[in-house]
């Protein structure tokens, strides 16, 4: 099947580009761009050439679906394309709609010359998959846009209008209208000028005092690249250019730079994260056109942290929403507190005053649950108890109409048990959204035994709408994220029990690269979030091991931040302090239990919690609770702080070795400390291990 269509329109040849969605440059496309230049140089009675896209892109640059494939890198790849256009012996005239990103804005500027449309939208976005440009985009965007410009876009992969860039030497002409009429007429203009024609490579790339800008630019883009090598990589390839005797010099060292950077560790975090969002979207057994319901209007149980949170994304994405409260004061309270955010968000130039009146407008509160009958979708946010969850759903039952959809915001109860309090269970779903909800990206979805494949279509489509990324979890206690939670904050607990401070553990994984550790977020959440879970576990389990300093800690009243008293003391109510009282909790029961302490490296309590959440994941993943290894890492990454540069747990484990994490986990379940039986390696690791696969399937 063709990737375009090449057709002749009085002596100018149109070669348009047809690869949806983006016309990614897949190998098809490369291929017939070649072609379609050898057959127009040869045919006498052509003498230019258009080279287009369509409305919604030129190109978006590299076909994602390619990537690590034999295809993406195949002949003729994205270089030689351009060695064939630069080389052609008629002028090749770029018309630029739409996307012109990465390889697509390298393709343009390998033409002899460039026609826009002025809201065309330009960048070189490589540096966001830890890579850069690697089609010569270093060492041409800056000999047409100059220097400072080039470095500013390629190092933070802004897209600009080309209508902003109108006064540079990328664009010919600004075309208004038509552009493949536009990009015709200039074609024939440039035909009848004859001689050599244009090529960016051959201008000349000069800049005053390079070693002062460069310098500053390294200091500068040091300090924002963070663990990130390919922001300075950039710098270093657009440097390249301008210190090199030859053009070739400079693209050779492009080259070299580029192929550092995709061995990298970040940059295959960085790509694990951009395929994993997307992979994350597809449910093997819901296929991508299936009926969805119409999300016209929500409601919302809860005007709490939570459900305000909750509410306002739908208000953002203009869906109205009744929010409904059993007291007015707590009514009021939730609205005051959705206003206070907006507003904090217009002081900031986010909103405008008349934004925010708009999306309050949207609001409709209630404390009665017979004004929620005519949602399509109701989102309880109430307390984490199966006796009130039991209580609401069965008021839903009664009032809400037929097919609209029940989500629960639990983030530990059984969704099947949830279901069952209704009489309709195909319309009951998960929707487990993170703290702050109008901030974080994540929402696990939650699919009950017996949730309809329209439901979870729907939710999956109102996620994109809500800007969240939306990850299918099975019902298990915790889902995906928690139930690896509570493992990762047992084995810190048993680390302390054995010898580590909070303080040390939590600057021993931040330092790693955690946003927080996990006695700064419980004192965040609140323990007594987590001492409620635990106590429904020591019931349900009573042989299970204790966290006997974390429950005396509660005991005391020491929640966290909202107490002023946690794991830390917080005299301005926000920056933790080393506590005393703490440290004297944990000493009395190390006395009371015998235990002599030692001393723990920084890396082995890393290593530690990091691989108890690996473990975890494992299990997760062979029992089907999770659809794939790269699902959980985007748990991990949006809505657990893990660094974005690590990949998430599984990838990391993946990159560490799974046969040295087996050793390791084997290793830990010799210390008496510890619990000996879930430090027995998942069986997936065994196997994996032992065939020297890996998790994610990465090389």
């Amino acid at each position: 099947m063709s990737v375009s269509q090449y057709r002749a329109d009085d002596g100018v040849a149109v070669i348009e580009m047809d690869n949806p969605p983006v016309n990614g440059l897949g190998h098809e496309l490369r291929q017939e761009i070649v072609a379609g230049i050898d057959r127009a140089n040869g045919d006498e009675a052509i003498r230019a050439i258009v080279l287009i896209g369509g409305p919604k892109a030129f190109s978006g640059g590299a076909d994602i679906r390619e990537f690590n494939t034999p295809k993406a890198t195949a002949e003729p790849h994205l270089n030689t394309v351009i060695e064939v256009i630069e080389e052609s012996a008629k002028p090749v005239i770029a018309a630029i709609s739409g996307a012109c990103m990465g390889g697509g804005l390298e393709l343009a500027l390998g033409c002899h010359y460039r026609v826009a449309l002025a809201d065309a939208q330009i960048a070189l976005p490589e540096v966001k998959l830890g890579l850069l440009p690697g089609g010569g985009g270093t060492q041409r965007f800056p000999r047409v846009v100059g220097v400072e410009t080039a470095l500013n876009m390629i190092v933070s992969g802004t897209i600009v209008p080309a209508d902003k860039l109108k006064d540079t030497a990328l664009f010919d002409e600004i075309a208004d209208g038509d552009l493949a009429a536009a990009a015709t007429a200039f074609a024939r203009k440039a035909a009848d000028k004859g001689g050599a024609h244009p090529r960016v490579r051959d201008l000349p790339l000069t800049l005053d005092n390079p070693d002062g800008f460069f310098g500053f630019a390294r200091n500068t883009v040091r300090a924002a690249a963070g663990p990130f090598p390919a922001p300075l990589n950039c710098l270093e390839a657009v440097a390249a250019g301008v210190y090199a005797s030859t053009f070739d010099k400079g693209l050779a060292e492009e080259r070299r730079l580029f192929a550092e950077l995709i061995e990298s560790d970040e940059s295959k975090a960085l790509r694990h994260a951009f395929f994993g969002e997307r992979a994350a979207a597809k449910i093997p057994d819901v296929p991508s056109d299936t009926p969805t319901r119409d999300i016209r209007k929500a409601a919302v149980i809860g005007a709490g942290t939570m459900g305000g949170g909750i509410t306002m994304n739908f208000l953002n994405a203009g869906i109205p929403v009744t929010i409904l409260e059993m007291k007015q004061e707590a009514l009021d309270k939730g609205l005051a507190t959705v206003r206070k955010n907006y507003e904090r968000s217009m002081k900031k130039g986010r909103l405008t005053e008349a934004q925010v009146e708009e999306r309050m407008g949207l609001i409709t509160p209630t404390l009665e649950y017979a004004d929620l009958g005519d949602a399509d979708i109701v989102i309880e946010a109430v307390f984490e108890d199966m006796d009130v969850k039991k209580q609401v759903f069965e008021t839903l039952d009664e009032v809400m109409k037929e097919g609209a959809i029940l989500a629960t915001n639990t983030s530990t109860l059984d969704v099947d048990k949830i279901a069952a309090f209704t009489k309709r269970p195909q319309d009951v779903v998960g929707t487990h959204f993170f703290s702050p909800a109008n901030v974080m990206r994540l929402l696990e979805v939650v699919r009950g035994e017996k949730t309809a494949k329209d439901v979870l279509a729907t939710i999956m489509t109102l996620a994109k709408k809500i800007r969240k990324v939306a990850v299918v979890s099975g019902v298990c206690d915790g889902f995906i994220g928690n139930r690896m939670l509570n493992k990762y904050v047992a084995e810190a607990m048993a680390a302390v029990h054995e010898g580590a401070t909070p303080d040390q553990i939590d600057k021993a994984v931040e330092k790693w690269g955690l946003a927080m550790g996990p006695f700064r977020m419980g004192d965040l959440a609140g323990n007594d979030v987590m001492w409620y879970i635990r106590k429904r576990h020591y019931e349900e389990n009573p042989d299970m091991p204790r966290q006997v300093i974390a429950d005396r800690l509660c005991e005391q009243g020491r929640f966290g931040q909202k107490t002023g008293k946690g794991w830390y003391d917080y005299p301005d109510g926000r920056t933790p302090k080393v506590d005393p009282e703490v440290t004297k909790l944990i000493e009395d029961y190390r006395k009371e239990a015998g235990i002599e302490p030692r001393k723990i490296p920084d890396a082995e309590i890393v290593e530690r919690l990091i691989f108890a959440l690996v473990n975890e994941g494992a299990r997760i993943l062979e029992e089907g609770i999770a659809q794939r290894a790269s699902d959980i890492d985007m748990v991990y990454l949006n809505g657990y702080g893990f660094p974005l540069h690590r990949g998430g747990p599984m990838l990391y484990a993946d990159t560490v070795g799974l046969f040295k994490v087996v050793r390791r986990m084997r290793r830990f379940a010799e210390n008496p400390f510890t619990d000996s039986e879930f430090w027995r390696p998942a069986p997936l690791l065994v196997k994996l291990s032992g065939e020297g696969k890996t998790l994610t399937g990465s090389a």
